[in-house]
């Protein structure tokens, strides 16, 4: 990696992840509103959480922890990946390539961050 970022906002995986909240943001904006309090905020929480994980365990000093916090975005990374599923067996008629592809390159980043 040479040099050190500067900020999560350089990385990579964290703009990844970013963008991929603002996309579950207007996904989930197609859905019912019924699902508002339902599928809607579980999607976006675990969205969301994904990049601010990513965002503490920068901030970590000790190597445990920034693999702690790349862990947990992981867990958050695959519950909308279940949750995905779901709203694809309820809201067929919707885009979901676009999240699908940026969730799929985040997941794949973080693994390889705790696999290292």
């Amino acid at each position: 990696m040479g040099e050190k970022t500067k900020s999560f906002r350089n990385l990579i995986v964290w703009q990844k992840s970013r963008d991929l909240a603002v996309g579950i943001y207007h996904l989930t904006d197609g859905f019912p509103r019924s699902e508002m309090y339902g599928l809607t905020n579980q999607m976006r929480r675990a969205a969301v959480s994904i990049s601010s994980n990513i965002a503490e365990g920068y901030h970590r000093f000790h190597v445990k922890e920034k693999r702690q916090f790349h862990a947990i975005a992981y867990g958050s990374g695959s519950e909308l990946e279940s949750q995905i599923e779901i709203a694809k067996a309820l809201f067929p008629d919707l885009h979901y390539k676009d999240v699908e592809g940026l969730l799929s390159e985040v997941l794949r980043i973080l693994n390889t961050f705790l696999n290292k």
